[in-house]
């Protein structure tokens, strides 16, 4: 898992990712095989998959919802044609969602391939899926909320904040809060610790999917390792930066991070297929299963216990609350003008990474905002113009994109103007 920005688009753009949650080295978006939890507490059982509710999160209607809408808006010949190419490689199926100025009930969706491999069902609007390193940036988010009400500062130092937080072979005590949303913390990352990389995908997945995986544990996997480079010195994708600012959000707030999240995001957005699943194995329905590919063998890689995760990446959720967040945080309606400004600036990491937000510059010139995600079992990435206006939401129900150059193509397709 890699809970990542991208490692499949890496190539694509010719920037490295290097994640766990699959990250943007470019690369932020999460896996979860490679990239799981470093430590962690044996399993109790391994539930079958059922599919229990997640756990309760408030929320408010939908403003703009419209009963059974624009699923049958026809998408752009183009984006149809592109997400038809995603499922003709390594994915049993494809989906994506394009969003206009804000109006969900106007969205155009395309899908191709099936959504349980199974049934032959087919992928539908309303289907939650695992988001892995987009939970990135509902996480900075809620951290930039915190520095705009002056309860912490990007300059503020794990040291001061996290005064408990013990060093091993790296000292986290120095690393600002800006160096760990950017990723120039230069803290390892913990979901490619070899033992524990063992245990979250490949033939070890099997055999611990349900293992439940403690914060503080994976952080003494990633601190007793080395650092990758001192802080502020360059840019590193890693998962650790995430656990930690999940442990600020608690130390400012009294709350966890999901519940903060809950409370500013999704409650307000009224993003009600969202939610932090904490150590549930289950997806809400409606929900197709997830693939992993396990040597010669493909694996449904559905249920597992999401903690390996946690703040990197541990998020569920549906395509068109992706869309609805990256709109209004796009749209100035989350985050002071400042705030906006700052997550989009990636001075710091040579135009690879802001604060949990990246830019990606198609060939005709637009450039598109957003993250990318993977999980055992899923893949998804939302782009959108710097105004939050044109927001399209894709994803697989695979965690190995075998093609980033299909995904670029689909954001032409979807954002170019010459694109039919």
């Amino acid at each position: 898992m890699n809970f990542s920005r991208a490692a499949a688009l890496a190539a694509a753009f010719g920037v490295l990712l290097t994640a766990g949650c699959t990250a943007r080295d470019r690369a932020p978006a999460h896996s979860a095989a490679a990239d799981a939890p470093g430590a962690r507490r044996s399993a109790t059982g391994a539930p079958g998959p059922g599919t229990g509710a997640p756990p309760p999160t408030a929320r408010t209607p939908r403003p703009d919802a419209r009963p059974s809408p624009s699923d049958r808006h026809a998408p752009k010949p183009a984006t149809a044609r592109a997400v038809r190419a995603l499922a003709d490689g390594d994915a049993p199926g494809a989906a994506a969602l394009t969003t206009r100025d804000g109006r969900s009930y106007a969205s155009r969706f395309a899908a191709a391939g099936v959504a349980d491999l199974r049934t032959d069902r087919p992928i539908t609007p309303a289907d939650h899926f695992r988001a892995g390193s987009l939970t990135k940036t509902f996480i900075a988010t809620v951290v930039l909320q915190l520095t705009a009400e002056h309860r912490l500062s990007l300059d503020d130092t794990v040291g001061k904040l996290l005064p408990d937080l013990a060093p091993g072979r790296t000292d986290p005590r120095p690393v600002t809060v800006r160096e760990l949303l950017d990723h120039t913390s230069g803290l390892y990352n913990y979901t490619a610790d070899p033992a524990l990389s063992r245990e979250l995908h490949g033939a070890g997945f099997t055999a611990h999917r349900y293992d439940t995986y403690a914060p503080d544990e994976l952080l003494l996997t990633a601190l007793a390792h080395p650092p990758e480079a001192a802080p502020g010195t360059r840019y590193a994708y890693s998962n650790t930066n995430y656990l930690v600012l999940g442990q600020i959000i608690e130390a400012v707030t009294g709350h966890s991070y999901a519940e903060e999240a809950g409370r500013r995001i999704i409650a307000p957005l009224g993003l009600s297929g969202t939610s932090f699943p904490g150590t549930d194995p289950r997806l809400p329905q409606p929900y197709g299963r997830g693939y992993s590919q396990v040597g010669e063998e493909r694996v449904d890689s559905t249920t597992l216990d999401p903690s390996r995760a946690g703040a990197a990446g541990e998020l569920v959720t549906t395509l068109g609350d992706l869309n609805r967040f990256f709109a209004a945080l796009l749209g100035g309606r989350l985050l002071p003008p400042r705030q906006l400004a700052q997550m989009r600036d990636e001075k710091d990491t040579n135009g690879v990474y802001g604060l949990g937000l990246y830019g990606t510059r198609l060939p005709c010139g637009v450039t598109v905002w957003g993250h990318d995600g993977d999980i055992n079992g899923s893949y998804a990435q939302t782009a959108a113009t710097e105004d939050g206006r044109h927001v399209l939401t894709l994803r697989l129900n695979t965690d190995q994109p075998d093609a980033p150059q299909r995904i670029q193509a689909l954001l032409t397709a979807e954002f170019c103007p010459r694109s039919p």
